[in-house]
């Protein structure tokens, strides 16, 4: 890695001032194993800025620091290691009805001796500003990044022999807004209040795909649902079946039932959230000192396979009740039960058909109907902290400094959610396959303690 030196320029200001600008850089190539020999070399570099424009404003007593920034930086990104040769591994040897074993076999992904580095350019300006001897004060960040060339898996047809194929992959843009807000609202020598609050805003688009493509499968699900990146639309949406429509209403078919939509590539959700964000507040009075975090996740959406099997098979509360005549709706029409589904039929009118839903009309609701609101607000985190005055440290100064015992909790309130049954943190992955709940397991609290001692 060549770093460049650190600069300082000297210039007039946009309102009359002269300032100093600090200026660093660097220049890196890498070299990586996992990547083809005639791609196993690339370069990447960041050059950023800084203005802290207070030094020239101490008039404003008010005002303990504003600085300005900004950067612009390329980084590099090799393959995940096996990413280029395709070799048998060795699965549990099993008898096959041609009265052979099957001792090695082919991996479900094809591998690519072609990928190339990922590269991503981000740009960034900022501002932190804090007010008040540092009483308040925020932090906020605009920036604007392109990943190309993303190295991951992709669902092909398996006439091919495999399963997914390892290929680079795209354009994808992602912009938006960072923004810190802290405050010490109460600070006395016995007692202290000290607040943090963040936020976050991403937007993102998926600009270029493959070979000339429209659509690149990420992942398909059982239940018929995909994952998907589309050119013009935001990276992870979920697709998969509907319902028909007449007339923007629901339509219903001869037998009382809802059809699906012809087409699995309906647009059912997006898996990222409007924002996140999270508030951190610290009450300390003299040695004992209280913390709790809670995080906030507005929209993004999940769907849920638990839902959409135990719903349709008649395993939920939601599967039981009354219907207008006052009966059990899953009794048979002939004795008062069975629902009359809203809707029009085809030629317009309201459905008046009353249907027995048992197992052999089980999927009565599409996948749409299962996708929800992935948003919660959680206590993350919270602890309680005693540090031991000094006074019982007397005989012991010498070696240690002090000693903090603290108990710590995580994942303690699920404070508020909307996807039924299950934590919306709980998907199948937490990577880029996101928004799909199958076998949800109950989240766990961690409840824990921890002796710091300072020497």
């Amino acid at each position: 890695m060549i770093s460049l030196p650190e600069l300082s320029l000297i210039g007039m200001g946009f309102i009359g001032f002269v300032f100093k600008t600090k200026v660093s850089g660097f220049i890196r190539n890498d070299h990586s194993s996992t990547l083809p020999k005639s791609m196993n070399s690339y370069v990447y570099h960041a050059i950023s800025g800084s203005w802290v424009f207070s030094k020239h404003l101490q008039k404003w007593s008010w005002l303990s620091t504003g600085k300005l920034r900004a950067n612009y930086a390329t980084v590099g990104n090799d393959a995940p290691p096996l990413s280029l040769a395709d070799v048998y591994d060795q699965p549990a040897p099993f008898y096959t009805p041609s009265g052979t074993y099957i001792l090695f076999s082919l991996p479900n992904t094809k591998n690519n001796a072609n990928l190339r580095p990922e590269k991503t350019t981000s740009k960034e300006v900022g501002l932190e500003m804090a007010f008040l001897h540092n009483r308040l004060g925020f932090d906020v960040t605009y920036y604007h990044t392109n990943t190309v060339d993303q190295i991951f898996p992709v669902a092909t047809t398996t006439s091919i022999g495999y399963s997914s194929v390892m290929i680079n992959a795209g354009n994808v843009e992602n912009k938006g807004i960072e923004l810190s807000l802290f405050g010490s609202p109460v600070s006395t020598r016995d007692f202290s209040w000290n607040m943090n609050v963040n936020f976050t805003r991403n937007r993102n688009k998926v600009l270029e795909l493959y070979q000339n493509s429209k659509n690149l499968l990420m992942a398909s699900f059982q239940g018929g649902v995909t994952l998907n990146a589309t050119i013009g639309r935001p990276y992870g949406e979920l697709q998969s079946n509907t319902f028909q429509f007449l007339d923007g209403k629901r339509l219903v078919n001869s037998s009382g039932l809802y059809p699906v939509s012809t087409t699995t590539n309906n647009i059912i959700g997006n898996v990222n959230p409007d924002w996140i964000g999270g508030v951190l507040n610290s009450f300390r009075y003299k040695n004992l000192t209280l913390s709790f975090l809670v995080d906030v996740r507005k929209g993004g959406d999940v769907f849920s396979l638990d839902m959409y099997y135990g719903q349709n098979g008649g395993f939920l509360p939601e599967s039981v009740g009354l219907n207008d005549l006052g009966n059990d709706k899953r009794l048979p029409v002939a004795q008062g039960g069975g629902i009359i589904l809203p809707g029009v039929t085809d030629d317009g009118k309201e459905n008046t058909k009353r249907v027995t839903i048992v197992s052999a009309t089980s999927t009565v609701l599409p996948q749409s109907e299962f996708v929800y609101d992935a948003s919660y607000i959680k206590l993350r985190e919270a602890n309680i902290t005693y540090t031991l005055p000094s006074k019982l440290l007397n005989g012991v100064k010498k070696y240690i400094k002090g000693v903090d015992i603290s108990f710590i909790g995580r994942n303690l309130w699920l404070i508020h959610k909307n996807v039924p049954y299950a934590d919306p943190e709980e998907n199948l992955s937490a990577g880029n396959v996101q928004g799909y709940q199958s076998g949800a397991y109950p989240t766990s609290r961690n409840i824990g303690a921890n002796i710091k001692v300072k020497f």
